[in-house]
């Protein structure tokens, strides 16, 4: 193995770990312990800014409007309770993994599952965009060389996070587990210490923000238009929603019962969600914390240069007045689980990229499982895209939040409708009383998810569609239709194999003529004659085209002068190419014979060093390229081994040692013997 080689061995190997077995695989599912950080480090992370969404859009109407930030909060929290509880039915009747996918396929059809899968894989992309720059932009605040290199920061943030999750997602799971509870349990002590101070000790509690006035962009506003901004803060809001549904595309990867399992942890989930949600939203208003857009435009009073906190970290500084310690461990896990929410994507992406690739819908590349048993290829793809969008959108959290929840809210309505149709189908066949009483409450639950999911997204796309939302959409049906040529190509090339299965495959040919390509009469060209003689053609012949009249009149005396029997052909070629002569002498013979079948032999040499092979075998890959475009044409490499490939070749050989064998006195050495 070369010096290069090993480099790169050694250091997929520092990263990555050894590869695991395929027969490991049930090693690498998840207890619920770890499936909880796994998938909820996303929705967690929106519990984070969802808040200060709701805050940031009312502000606009002034304080009137901000006393109404806890009916949205409220109003969320409804929205997510019945999600949740809609997406436990998807789980136990969905278990595969398909997710929101599958159930719109089955239900609603093809084109309606091909609309969730764009929309979820749009929607993953989007959700390690927004989040790691919504990481870069807090951990900014507070290190002024980050918010100088956001674009920098956040394209190494994917790289690492994307590592991790190719080390397989069992440990990714353990890696995320300490942030993402110690935000959980961190934020949760937060609340419960602040609403003592306030409700039992009798403590003033105030935001740094409370003594400052909100100057309102529109004052006095009423009717359609108070509607349409409560409208938008409820849709900013439901970013809380986010990473909800990737339970059910996640199915797999728990251990067994997979289902109840995964059913557990999904309500785990939504109530950490709701409680977290609610009390940041109610924490805040009681303590006067205001978050705006410009603090020094749209706050009177502030001081020149004022920077402006997170309505988070105004709520950690406030509680924890006198106890800096508490205000710095609120900020760093809240960084560190909005960086880390990218990984709720990070196994989502690469399980639904698995099933469509599975159904013909993407690469099957994306099918296949990496060293560590974790579909490297979806999370290499994922980590690529999500950095083409942070880039393209110069790591901007407020430009990038537009495009976000289009594609869940997509995925969730048709879901929702799928599942009204699957309970509604069984119920026709079911007889059992007890099945049809849970099945009926079932399809109940989905069909408030569906009204409520529903009418969610119209409110999205509403209010956010100019904003943004437009290009999402537009990246979602530009996906949808890219899907449909991928399972075009896949079919059309399944039908060309059965036609031909059943077609010019079965009827043999009249007879084989093979082609041995010459440039000199060395011990390769020798090695290439003799197999293509031991094949026992009907025809045999020599080939070489004529680029130099010197060294071809030389190899023709060498040829006569050998002991070779095979008769050498010259074919000529005014303007010194190689490729194009041998094509059409393979053509002339295919017309004259059309069903013969021709092999061509090309002599080549195999190298130790990848620079020795940019000096050799140029020719015979521009050859062999060319003749496989050809009908009826074989072609059949013959290598030969150059010292260097032999030494390689030692380097590499693998001693086997079968089970039993140290036991018995065998050693590696003894076996090669």
């Amino acid at each position: 193995m070369s010096t290069m080689s090993k480099v790169s061995v050694g250091a997929k190997r520092l990263l990555l770990g050894r590869p695991f077995r395929s027969d490991r695989l049930g090693h690498t599912l998840l207890p619920k312990r770890i499936a909880l950080p796994v998938f909820a480090s996303d929705a967690m992370s929106s519990v984070a800014y969802a808040p200060q969404e709701i805050f940031l859009v009312l502000s606009v109407a002034g304080l009137s409007a901000i006393a109404l930030a806890p009916w949205v909060g409220v109003a969320v929290a409804v929205v997510m309770v019945v999600v949740v509880a809609s997406y436990r039915q998807n789980v136990h009747a969905y278990p595969s993994g398909g997710g929101d996918y599958e159930v719109a396929t089955v239900n609603l059809g093809p084109n309606a599952g091909l609309t969730v899968a764009a929309a979820l894989l749009v929607d993953y992309v989007l959700t390690v965009a927004v989040s790691i720059t919504s990481a870069a932009e807090n951990i900014g605040s507070a290190i002024p060389f980050v918010h100088e290199h956001k674009v920098l920061f956040c394209v190494m943030a994917i790289a690492l996070i994307a590592a991790v999750n190719l080390r397989g997602i069992k440990e990714s799971g353990a890696v995320l587990a300490i942030p993402t509870y110690a935000f959980i349990f961190g934020v949760a002590a937060m609340l419960i210490w602040g609403f003592v101070r306030i409700f039992v000790l009798g403590d003033t509690v105030n935001a740094e923000t409370s003594k400052y006035d909100i100057v309102p962009e529109q004052d006095h506003l009423m009717g359609l238009a108070m509607v349409f901004l409560v409208a938008r803060a409820f849709s900013s809001g439901c970013a809380a929603l986010t990473g909800v549904e990737a339970i059910s595309n996640g199915v797999p990867a728990f251990q067994k019962p997979k289902s109840r399992n995964a059913a557990t942890t999904l309500l785990m989930l939504g109530a950490f969600s709701i409680l977290l949600l609610l009390g940041i939203v109610m924490l805040a208003q009681e303590i006067g914390a205001k978050y705006v857009l410009d603090p020094v435009k749209d706050l009177a009073g502030v001081p020149e240069g004022y920077q402006q906190k997170s309505i988070i970290a105004q709520i950690a500084e406030a509680v924890f007045s006198g106890f800096p310690p508490g205000f710095y461990a609120i900020a760093v896990v809240t960084a560190l689980i909005l960086m880390l929410a990218a990984n709720t994507a990070f196994n989502g992406f690469p399980v639904l990229g698995s099933v469509l690739a599975q159904d013909r819908f993407l690469p099957r590349q994306l099918h296949t499982r990496g060293d560590r048993l974790a579909f490297s290829n979806g999370i290499v793809f994922l980590a690529i895209a999500a950095v083409g969008f942070v880039v393209a959108f110069g790591a901007e959290v407020t430009s990038l939040i537009q495009l976000y929840i289009v594609g869940v809210f997509v995925s969730f309505t048709l879901s929702q409708t799928g599942m009204v149709r699957h309970w509604t189908r069984h119920l026709k066949t079911e007889t059992d009383p007890d099945a049809r009483r849970r099945m009926i409450r079932s399809r109940i639950i989905n069909a408030i998810g569906m009204l409520m999911t529903g009418t969610v997204l119209v409110v999205v796309l509403i209010t956010k569609f100019t904003a943004g939302a437009w290009m999402a959409i537009l990246a979602m049906v530009l996906l949808f239709i890219v899907m449909k040529l991928i399972h075009r190509h896949y079919s059309s090339v399944q039908r060309e194999l059965d036609e031909a299965v059943e077609g010019d495959d079965e009827v043999l040919p009249s007879r084989t003529h093979s082609i041995v390509l010459v440039s000199t009469l060395h011990l390769p060209t020798r090695r290439a004659l003799r197999y293509a003689r031991a094949t026992r053609p009907d025809v045999l012949e020599a080939l070489t085209v004529n680029v130099d009249d010197r060294e071809t009149r030389k190899l023709v005396s060498e040829w006569e002068d050998s002991d070779v029997t095979i008769p050498l052909k010259v074919v000529a070629s005014p303007y010194r190419e190689v490729t194009r002569p041998i094509i059409s002498y393979v053509r002339r013979i295919r017309r004259e014979s059309p069903r013969d079948v021709i092999t061509v032999f090309i002599p080549e040499y195999v190298v130790g060093h990848w620079w020795e092979q940019i000096l050799h075998n140029q020719s015979a890959l521009r050859i062999k390229t060319r003749l496989l475009f050809e009908p009826g044409v074989m072609v059949t490499s013959v290598p030969w081994q150059l010292s260097s490939s032999e030494e390689r070749g030692k380097r590499m050989q693998t001693r086997y040692i079968a089970p039993g064998d140290v036991r018995r006195g065998f050693t590696s050495e003894e076996k090669t013997r």
